[in-house]
């Protein structure tokens, strides 16, 4: 009797873990990446792209601020097409100015010798996205991602059972998920 139930867990294991693997397999992938981004933060921003641009701006120097009009200030930035996301300049001191534009970018001029630097910020496509699922900013997501969390374990836990004998849990595969245990285990105690 023992030795069917058994055969029997096995069998459900076999089927709930398939499709529960089926059918989170996009979270999961996407889980993967957006944690693989953020866990190399430091070097890849997740959320923007930033490049930077040395740029002169023409004419007698030094530059004075009264020559700065927002429709000169516009003209500036035809060669990177961003005349359309002006917001606003201003001038922190005597030597320089600073210009805002939509979506972060900016520009900033050293009117002594027209130098200056053009910053441009874009939102990084589809990483970014994945990243805010990851941090779980929306209601609905995080219903869904807590059936997922309950998923995984569920997933696990039929893992565990579906392979039997030499490679099953008390054999490799027991030894496989003692050390899989002890490596989270000694960066929480020890790290």
């Amino acid at each position: 009797m023992f030795g069917n139930f058994k055969k029997q867990l096995r069998k459900w294991s076999r089927t709930i873990h398939r499709d529960l693997s089926f059918f989170f397999s996009g979270v999961i992938i996407i889980y993967a990446i957006s944690g693989f981004v953020l866990n190399h933060k430091n070097k890849i921003n997740p959320d923007y792209t930033i490049k930077t641009f040395d740029f002169n701006v023409a004419g007698n120097y030094p530059l004075l601020k009264d020559d700065f009009t927002k429709d000169r200030v516009l003209t500036i930035f035809e060669p990177y097409n961003e005349s359309g996301n002006y917001t606003k300049h201003y001038f922190p001191n005597d030597n320089s100015m600073k210009v805002f534009l939509k979506g972060g970018s900016s520009l900033a001029i050293d009117l002594t010798d027209g130098s200056g630097i053009y910053e441009r910020v874009r939102r990084r496509p589809i990483i970014s996205q994945m990243s805010r699922l990851h941090y779980n900013s929306y209601k609905w997501w995080i219903i869904f991602s807590d059936i997922f969390a309950f998923a995984l374990i569920i997933i696990t836990l039929t893992g565990l059972v579906m392979t039997r004998g030499k490679k099953g849990l008390l054999g490799r595969g027991g030894i496989e998920l003692i050390i899989g245990i002890l490596i989270p285990l000694g960066f929480i105690f020890f790290c």
